[in-house]
């Protein structure tokens, strides 16, 4: 087994990153297409002017995933993606701003202002050689991650429809709010590129997409407008996922697949929470249904992510087989 230093250490030795010679990684199962979100390895190292995109290559190799959705502070500056926008640590929650000192305030707004300019003069080609750098492994990014907040100017907006196109990508992915897709509908119109929003188990705050109603607001601001189904979140908010895609499966793009408890539980191994991700795959494989199921690592596990991705993905393909 890979140890998270070894991918580390293949990526940075400049070994081939892929022994398929561009072969595609076919990781469907009886026709449902299977893939994993790369913000699952968010706790591979970064440092200053190296990007981490041989290292998650080498990880999705190992776990046979040829589809991504692409989380943007993979590819993007080191130290830039700081909250809102960073990730929690596994299974922890996100730490609130007052408990951050004014140092580590000021410092997330200098990052902040960084990863702005390097968002709106990085040229296409950049995320053009990413692109291929993907697809000379044999994995093809599907959708691309841009969590949109109020911090995003308008040209900042513009620039990620630009970079998804770059990527390839078919879509771009947003854990977002009303208010902020509102901002965002126009350039979805003018690109005729579709934004699939993500929601949480967040049912409180009517800003937020988490129940079928709210996704309901936020694809009608734009016909591009579609759903990443989170069916952990949507379990733990207490809904149907399997009802929400036997009824709005033409509008869905992509789910993320986690497990967690009801009553906004906690994340869990594949198998010990209660979301339906069997009764879920076993829809899509009857049904046909064109939509990606791609694993979001979230749990607190004991191995590597790799690792840990890699017994996800078995799961999903056991239940199909």
């Amino acid at each position: 087994m890979y140890s998270r230093r070894d991918f580390g250490k293949i990526a940075l030795a400049g070994l081939p990153v892929s022994g398929l010679l561009g072969a595609a990684i076919d990781s469907s199962v009886n026709g449902v297409r299977l893939g994993a979100s790369t913000y699952s390895f968010r706790d591979f190292a970064r440092t200053e002017g190296q990007d981490i995109v041989d290292a998650v290559i080498k990880a999705l190799e190992f776990c046979r995933v040829g589809e991504i959705e692409l989380y943007s502070p993979t590819i993007e500056p080191a130290g830039a993606a700081l909250p809102p926008e960073a990730p929690a640590p596994y299974g922890m929650p996100r730490p609130p701003r007052a408990a951050r000192s004014e140092e580590q305030l000021a410092l997330e707004k200098r990052n902040r202002e960084a990863l702005r300019r390097w968002r709106v003069s990085t040229p296409a080609a950049h995320f053009q050689a990413i692109q291929r750098k993907f697809e000379s492994a044999g994995v093809r990014v599907f959708a691309y991650t841009v969590n949109y907040t109020d911090a995003f100017t308008d040209e900042e907006i513009e620039a990620t429809f630009q970079h998804a196109k770059a990527l390839g990508a078919e879509a771009i992915a947003s854990s977002t709010t009303l208010s902020m897709a509102q901002r965002v509908a126009p350039f979805a119109d003018r690109h005729q590129f579709c934004v699939a929003l993500h929601g949480n188990s967040n049912v409180a705050d009517g800003n937020r997409f988490a129940s079928a109603e709210s996704f309901a607001k936020g694809m009608a601001l734009s016909k591009y407008f579609k759903v990443n189904l989170d069916i952990g979140h949507f379990t733990a908010a207490n809904f149907d996922a399997v009802a929400y895609i036997r009824e709005n499966h033409e509008r869905i793009t992509h789910l993320h697949i986690k497990d967690r408890k009801k009553n906004d539980g906690t994340n869990e191994q594949f198998g010990d929470g209660d979301t339906p991700i069997k009764q879920v795959l076993a829809l899509l494989k009857e049904k046909k249904h064109p939509i990606r199921a791609f694993v979001e690592y979230e749990y607190l596990g004991l191995r590597t992510s790799p690792e840990e991705v890699k017994r996800c993905m078995e799961y999903m393909r056991a239940a199909l087989a």
